[in-house]
């Protein structure tokens, strides 16, 4: 009970508040903090097991949360979803960074699952974070680069003012369900005279983004379903944020993890998101095995 409260994000004087009230224990903070703590135990396990040779698709992103190392800081964490050739989802690591997210401590990062036994991967879909594909390319040389589209979309709309953003977003919508890149390219430049004027850094923007975005359109529906976004870690980022939105802060790196942690194995206990998302894993899986025949199996 006390894990599964505190992975909704609840502190340490809720969960002793909601125990006492709803059924009349009480359990002090410092019981509570020693019983989280015996999760870092299965977190290190976790973080160093041997992985698969290799994963289709690695979604990688980071969020800031906020830690005292002597005074309160921004810290970048850095999360690694791997999806198995079975389609199953597969935490690969969390890991905090120092200062702000930066492609050389992504370098680290993907050294460290390299070294855990993956010697390909796919694709890696990630945000535009400058240097992240070289970091990338250095690990896999062979993996593709792809951009979240989803992040590119949002970003699109982070320009733009909100009264505008359904009519935009219809306009926008022919450049990334193109059938190609070139007819991405006319779409865009198509959508360019009707908000380039109102919204000049839009196409800066896209422009930028561009040779990491372009590989998306060349895959079969199938794959672009599984890559359009990093769905598969998106909805972990929400949960993320509202756990530590409770905290105006952590003590240490240690409190941030097993937070974040036990978000983690809280998510899907039962198991049946993932069954379903493995039941609709097949047809992206024979797209995958023609797309890159010989690195799979």
């Amino acid at each position: 009970m006390v894990i599964s409260l505190t992975a909704k994000g609840l502190t340490t004087g809720e969960v002793e508040a909601h125990l006492a009230e709803v059924y009349s224990t009480n359990i002090s903070r410092e019981t509570i903090s020693k019983i989280t703590y015996r999760v870092l135990g299965e977190l290190a396990e976790r973080q160093n097991r041997p992985l698969d040779r290799v994963y289709p698709v690695i979604f990688i992103d980071a969020i800031v949360v906020k830690i005292r190392d002597g005074q309160v800081a921004n810290r970048p964490l850095y999360a690694a979803i791997g999806v198995t050739v079975d389609g199953k989802r597969e935490m690969l690591g969390l890991w905090v960074g120092t200062g702000g997210e930066g492609s050389k401590y992504w370098l680290q990062v993907l050294t460290e699952i390299k070294n855990r036994g993956v010697d390909d991967a796919c694709i890696v879909v990630c945000d535009g974070l400058k240097g992240l594909p070289e970091s990338i390319e250095a690990t896999w040389p062979l993996a593709i680069v792809q951009t979240c589209v989803l992040h590119l979309i949002r970003n699109t709309f982070r320009l733009a003012s909100r009264a505008d953003w359904d009519k935009m977003a219809k306009d926008l919508r022919p450049v990334y369900t193109a059938v190609n890149e070139a007819d991405a390219a006319v779409r865009l430049d198509e959508f360019d005279p009707i908000w380039g004027q109102k919204y000049p850094a839009i196409r800066s923007l896209w422009t930028r983004a561009w040779p990491e975005f372009v590989p998306f359109l060349d895959y079969s529906p199938e794959i672009r379903r599984v890559i359009y976004s990093t769905n598969a870690i998106e909805p972990l980022n929400a949960r993320f944020r509202r756990a530590t939105r409770a905290r105006d802060h952590f003590p240490n790196e240690q409190a941030a993890l097993k937070c974040l942690y036990m978000v983690v194995r809280s998510l899907d206990p039962k198991g049946t998101g993932q069954e379903r998302w493995m039941n609709r894993w097949k047809p992206a899986l024979n797209a995958f095995a023609i797309t890159f025949e010989g690195r799979l199996f």
